[in-house]
């Protein structure tokens, strides 16, 4: 399936695994430009391995001054971009919010919030030489609901939402595009992860945590994270071209995100 009419330039922080990796390649298939950073060494090597004409460094977005070097780089590599996608973020800890370390608090708002914030800081002024520029903000289907045990992770990604209306305000003028991607429970290693530490905390097997995961969702199924690469090539194409301002659910419609406790 092809979305766009013509090459793009992208942005895609946290591009070299999960989610952000699927979005990256899919792009890449479409003929895109596609810059990529990433905090790990290991994903970054395997990226760079599969995909050898990609611009790719090791960047961790919570430090504002790799974000700013970063963007320097993709700077002197072309005269504009024309999409980013902000992809980084953390699950942050399973806890009551009682029991949560402040350090893990704040290391789960420096990356999935701050660390959007200086990617977008940075990266706003190479949008404004693009026919068609647009950022998509990798939210949550946490960003419409309470999540027992996920404070931080809930927290940081209602404030996606805020930012990402607020931008749309902002930019709007300069025919910037701005939207909010908001999945549920993604299949892959993050939320294998996320089950297990949930699972421990209630005394249950990581089977029954998934079911009661799903049980929550319309569809009764995960997401699969080429869905949320499809979502991104449509948001940033022609077809989406006067979409802005929203925070789209992609998650078989979550009803709520209590786990039964």
């Amino acid at each position: 399936m092809t979305f766009l009419n013509k090459p793009l330039k992208v942005v895609i922080p946290a591009g070299a695994s999960g989610i952000g990796k699927t979005i990256a390649e899919a792009y890449l298939q479409e003929g895109c430009r596609v810059f990529v950073c990433d905090v790990s060494d290991k994903f970054i090597g395997s990226f760079r391995e599969e995909n050898s004409n990609t611009f790719i460094e090791k960047v961790d977005v919570s430090d504002y001054a790799q974000v700013a070097k970063f963007f320097q780089h993709v700077d002197k590599e072309t005269d504009h971009i024309d999409v980013i996608i902000n992809c980084a973020g953390i699950a942050g800890p399973t806890a009551a919010l009682q029991d949560v370390e402040p350090g893990e608090w704040e290391q789960t708002i420096a990356v999935s919030l701050n660390g959007m914030f200086f990617v977008l800081k940075e990266g706003i002024p190479l949008l404004k030489g693009s026919s068609a520029p647009s950022i998509i903000n990798i939210a949550s289907s946490a960003s419409f609901f309470g999540f027992p045990l996920r404070s931080p992770y809930t927290a940081a990604k209602w404030a996606v939402i805020g930012l990402t209306k607020t931008l749309a305000m902002e930019l709007g003028g300069a025919g910037i595009r701005v939207n909010a991607i908001c999945p549920g429970s993604v299949s892959g290693e993050r939320i294998n992860q996320v089950i297990e530490a949930d699972a421990q905390i209630q005394g249950k097997s990581a089977e029954e945590i998934k079911e009661l995961y799903v049980k929550h969702v319309s569809m009764k199924t995960f997401v699969e994270p080429e869905d949320v690469a499809h979502l991104a090539l449509f948001l940033s194409s022609d077809y989406g071209r006067y979409i802005s301002g929203q925070a789209i659910g992609l998650d078989g419609h979550t009803e709520g995100l209590s786990t039964d406790l």
